[in-house]
């Protein structure tokens, strides 16, 4: 019997070409390495991936799985990418394919790239282990020109962040490190940049149940038929074909995203149809209803930010908390007294920022938003049913006003992990 176990086991590695640990094909020259901050720190170790120097704006996050997804997310485009658990690598990097159909959006991970600017570890994982996984960390780095560095104290870096916010940093490489620390005026701020235009689809394209990728697959998978269209476009020109809109996440400054903002205003005006949105998507919905957004000292970067429903809507129940992903640097001021016709629909259990608002039963508009990532890939699942939920809406008012059978067409305006989704 034991035989027969082991040349089972045999066979399924000669037929997958791969072993159940295994070590990068090619191990890389590990060079020095170290992160500059503008705030006048230093934290050395040795590189990893791609050996090259970058700028960006330094942040962390708390999660503990899904390295993959985070990277992939476009929301962390222009960011070097500190991880808090110290080891990182342990079960390498899928396939990045996936096919396009009722479940799955053409990738696996979130977008079809590394979209952070670099990354940070305390350890990185040499040996690898996972039935899906088809290369290291740090080879997927280097294949994409993504700079590493391991061995640096993440936890020193992440209290500094803590304390003094998020900074500005330059990773340096190789023959680059014995060089001086960049001056003040050198440091690349990549929020002063329009990053939502950057990773936003050019074209409209369409995703039908019979294409961020998480957040495509929610909708997906829940039977929408989606088009997605670029952070921009003129929705309004083309609204009544749709039942609903979405409002996807994205990364950078708001501020940035004026005509998104305009477009919406006159659509939440004029338009009676469900709209939803997440993330950036939650705060351009917020700013065109009247709401002012600030940048937070470090922001809320993890999968385990507990949030406080204050009022109740399909899944959600008022006074229960949810854990949630995240990952954002804005946030939507908290005002007293709220925009008419709007009100608070969560809020941080930490730190008290706003998570979520909604429009009043009095307005008669069915529209929400929220900070956090219902879809969370990964991370809590508490509030994946706010997908179930607008589609439900979107399906009840097309019944209501066609008097026929719903069939949900779901406009995202694309910016961020949909754009990534359908872009090269």
């Amino acid at each position: 019997m034991l035989s027969r176990y082991i040349f089972s086991r045999l066979s399924m590695r000669a037929m997958f070409g791969r072993h159940f640990a295994t070590h990068a094909t090619e191990p890389a020259v590990s060079l020095p390495a170290a992160l500059h901050l503008k705030s006048g720190q230093t934290f050395h170790g040795r590189s990893f991936g791609a050996p090259r120097s970058i700028y960006g704006e330094t942040v962390f996050s708390t999660s503990i799985t899904s390295y993959t997804e985070s990277m992939t997310d476009p929301s962390y485009r222009g960011q070097i990418l500190v991880f808090t658990t110290p080891l990182i690598g342990n079960y390498g990097v899928p396939q990045n394919i996936a096919p396009y159909d009722s479940h799955d959006v053409g990738v696996i991970l979130e977008s079809q790239r590394i979209q952070c600017a670099g990354i940070i570890v305390a350890d990185l994982a040499e040996r690898f282990s996972h039935h899906s996984a088809v290369e290291s960390l740090s080879s997927w780095c280097h294949r994409h020109n993504i700079p590493g560095i391991t061995g640096a104290d993440t936890r020193a870096i992440t209290t500094l962040l803590r304390d003094q916010g998020t900074t500005l940093g330059r990773m340096v490489v190789g023959n680059d490190v014995s060089l001086p620390p960049p001056d003040d005026h050198e440091y690349w701020d990549p929020t002063q940049e329009n990053l939502v235009d950057q990773i936003s689809t050019k074209e409209p394209f369409e995703l039908n149940p019979s294409g961020d990728a998480n957040i495509l697959r929610s909708l997906v998978r829940r039977g929408a038929a989606v088009t997605v269209l670029p952070w921009n476009y003129d929705f309004n020109s083309v609204r009544e074909q749709y039942d609903g809109l979405f409002l996807s996440n994205g990364p950078g400054d708001p501020t940035q995203c004026g005509e998104a903002i305009q477009i919406l205003r006159k659509t939440l005006a004029e338009w009676h149809k469900p709209v939803f949105g997440i993330c950036m998507g939650h705060q351009i919905i917020g700013m065109a209803a009247g709401l002012d957004a600030y940048r937070m000292t470090f922001g809320n970067r993890g999968h385990n930010q507990p949030v406080l429903a204050l009022a109740s809507s399909g899944s959600i129940k008022a006074g229960r908390v949810y854990v949630t992903s995240q990952n954002h640097q804005y946030a939507l001021e908290l005002q007293d007294p709220f925009p008419q016709g709007w009100e608070p629909f969560f809020i941080n259990c930490n730190d008290s920022s706003v998570e979520g608002i909604k429009s009043t039963a009095e307005s008669g508009k069915k529209v929400w938003g929220v900070q956090f990532h219902p879809e969370s890939a990964g991370g809590p699942l508490d509030t994946i049913e706010m997908f179930t939920d607008f589609l439900t809406t979107c399906r009840e008012h097309r019944s209501l006003v066609k008097g026929q059978a719903a069939h949900v067409v779901v406009k995202p305006v694309d910016g961020q992990r949909l754009a990534a989704a359908g872009s090269a």
